[in-house]
């Protein structure tokens, strides 16, 4: 007997020891729809059978509803999962939006869909992902939006989830969808003075996301960083962004180098497509493995099975990293 009784604490510790698998996938988030081998093979070696793929943003100029950066297509965009379109569109396009305009935006959006997928004769999922960082001044209308195309479509409407909108629920309200995606990303300003990193601060997500098992829609999807830049400052104090900078993009003779992730440009030239000065500083933010891997163990702990997209796919993000051991 007292064997038996060890024998089930020793396979009740491995079995909690065992890190839970999660089927991954990405997002696609460029204009031209165009695959090379190394985004090919990442994305055959993913284990779910999407790709969330950003069709076009859509913005209000002049007071009027505009499309912005429609996709386009190139030959080598091939592949055999699932599409699920995803529309980002801009929160001040619902900022003192009309009840008529709603239905006028949701009839746009789903037209434009539906042309670019016919135009491109692309295999999609019944679903259709909006992106949007609502307000509490702009939620009723959003989410009245959301509602209408469902309608409209006829098919799954989803929403992202940002981490303010997880922790101010009461406040950013519930919006009425089946499933969300959780962006455990843009902890911080990066054009902030600060330390810390901005694409992801995994202390500031635990903070965020303190009471997440209690939020009331209880699909839940997670969206998790890949991405890098380079955040340049100038003797004013003032940064920008310098998009897929890495640490290893930093080994230059006209720069100085302060730490592992930050160097002072020596000599004015152009660095990375920019002009910078003498004097400029260049900081690089980029996530690894270990963070990644901090975060889903913090989630495992307050979501049920949940499938993870990473942000984004692209050459620069994906290559050398096994997403299959994470």
């Amino acid at each position: 007997m007292k064997r038996f009784q060890l024998l089930i604490i020793f396979l009740t510790i491995i079995s909690c020891s065992e890190k839970q698998r999660h089927p991954y996938t990405y997002y696609y988030w460029k204009t031209n729809l165009a695959f090379n081998e190394t985004e090919k093979k990442a994305l055959n070696q993913s284990t779910a059978p999407y790709l969330y793929t950003r069709f076009f943003d859509v913005d209000k100029l002049n007071g009027k509803f505009e499309p912005v950066a429609v996709i386009t297509q190139d030959k080598s965009f091939q592949t055999d999962k699932k599409i699920v379109p995803a529309v980002f569109i801009t929160n001040r396009t619902f900022l003192n939006i009309k009840k008529e305009e709603i239905k006028f935006l949701a009839q746009s959006i789903h037209q434009l869909i539906k042309k670019k997928i016919a135009d491109y004769t692309l295999k999609i999922d019944n679903e259709i992902q909006i992106d949007c960082d609502w307000t509490a001044g702009t939620k009723d209308d959003y989410f009245l939006f959301l509602k209408e195309l469902k309608k409209i479509s006829g098919k799954q409407i989803t929403c992202t989830l940002r981490l303010h909108q997880v922790k101010d629920k009461n406040l950013m309200g519930i919006p009425p969808v089946e499933k969300v995606y959780l962006m455990c990303y843009s902890t911080s300003s990066p054009l902030e003075n600060s330390d810390i990193n901005s694409i992801l601060d995994v202390n500031i997500l635990k903070n965020y996301l303190f009471k997440l098992e209690e939020y009331p829609l209880k699909k839940i999807e997670v969206a998790l960083p890949i991405y890098s830049w380079g955040i340049v400052t100038n003797h004013l104090g003032k940064h920008k962004l310098i998009n897929a900078l890495s640490k290893k993009n930093l080994t230059n003779p006209n720069f100085n180098k302060i730490s592992e992730s930050e160097i002072e440009v020596a000599k004015d030239g152009f660095y990375f497509g920019s002009f910078l000065n003498k004097g400029f500083k260049i900081k690089v933010e980029e996530i690894s493995d270990e963070q990644i891997e901090e975060v889903i163990e913090f989630l495992d702990k307050k979501l049920n099975a949940y499938i993870i997209i990473y942000y984004q796919l692209d050459s620069k993000f994906v290559y050398g990293r096994n997403f299959q051991k994470i």
